[in-house]
């Protein structure tokens, strides 16, 4: 009787590298590149300006200059698809995951705090990596706006904003090698970091521009760097610090609570799926020869 050879794949997940959804190319990172520093200008144009700047002087038309960011950001997410040649199972999950946290948003609104999406958002973008973080957050801040009708020219902002946020927790350490309670309280920390550094970040999207007041922590034009960065410090602390506590805090609950349940989901239908995922074969076995007593 002849002896069969039989090759399995290889099924065992810590064996198996972390599937990444979305992979950024050379020209997908450029891209990236460009449209965060053309994004770090806008946001920061108050401090990167002179005090003499002409910017200063139509601080009133910078909103709708500052949303073309919107087909600059949809530019950079279409590109990242084409050039990752995102398959229909990565473009399925990236649906199902953009509703999902658009379907969250409306869940916190006029409820300081209350913002169970940012907590989807790391998680997602834990699992499937810094690429499909950023797509994901600009993507799901782009649907929720239509869904919520929170369309204008703070929209761009806030897609890359949250795209930045997303794509951070894929940037965490450890993607393949780091699990249980050490992962949650990596990820919990890093979004109630983050959950302050995007509220701070969309704040500057809106106070350069309430120059009408009679504010002392309204943006001055004339006034030197240090002086602006010490009023839009107050500023922080006067109007958003405790909506940005309360996402803090949810952020870090839901985290550490429905974390672990979330991630093996994440993770199973990201094996599944099996994203560009290559087959390999385990070495055959040398066949042992039977002998049979004649």
């Amino acid at each position: 009787m002849k002896a069969r050879t039989v090759v399995k794949p290889r099924t065992d997940p810590q064996s198996a590298p972390q599937a990444r959804a979305v992979r950024l190319g050379p020209r997908s990172v450029a891209a990236l590149a460009l449209v965060s520093a053309v994004g770090v200008g806008a946001f920061g144009w108050p401090f990167l300006a002179p005090p003499d700047s002409q910017i200063g002087a139509h601080a009133a038309d910078a909103p709708w200059l500052f949303a073309g960011l919107l087909v600059l950001l949809v530019a950079v997410v279409a590109a990242t698809i084409s050039e990752s040649g995102l398959g229909p199972k990565a473009v399925a999950m990236l649906g199902v995951l953009a509703a999902t946290g658009a379907a969250l948003r409306p869940i916190g609104a006029g409820t300081a705090g209350i913002e169970p999406m940012f907590f989807l958002m790391v998680l997602s973008g834990r699992v499937l990596g810094p690429g499909f973080g950023f797509v994901l957050g600009s993507v799901t801040m782009f649907a929720s706006a239509l869904l919520t009708g929170g369309v204008g020219p703070w929209m761009p902002f806030q897609m890359l904003a949250m795209g930045w946020f997303t794509m951070g927790a894929g940037l965490l350490p450890g993607p393949d090698r780091l699990r249980g309670r050490t992962e949650l309280v990596m990820l919990a920390g890093y979004g109630f970091v983050a959950a302050f550094v995007y509220g701070t970040v969309m704040n500057l999207a809106g106070w350069p521009f309430m120059g009408t007041l009679a504010s002392s922590v309204a943006f001055d034009p004339d006034a030197a760097v240090p002086a602006n960065l010490a009023r839009f410090l107050a500023y922080c602390v006067a109007t958003s610090l405790g909506w940005d506590l309360g996402r803090a805090l949810v952020t870090v609950v839901l985290t550490l609570t429905l974390g672990r349940t979330l991630l093996k989901a994440l993770r199973r239908a990201t094996r599944r799926a099996a994203f560009e995922a290559q087959v390999t074969f385990e070495a055959p076995e040398r066949p042992r020869t039977v002998k049979h007593p004649t």
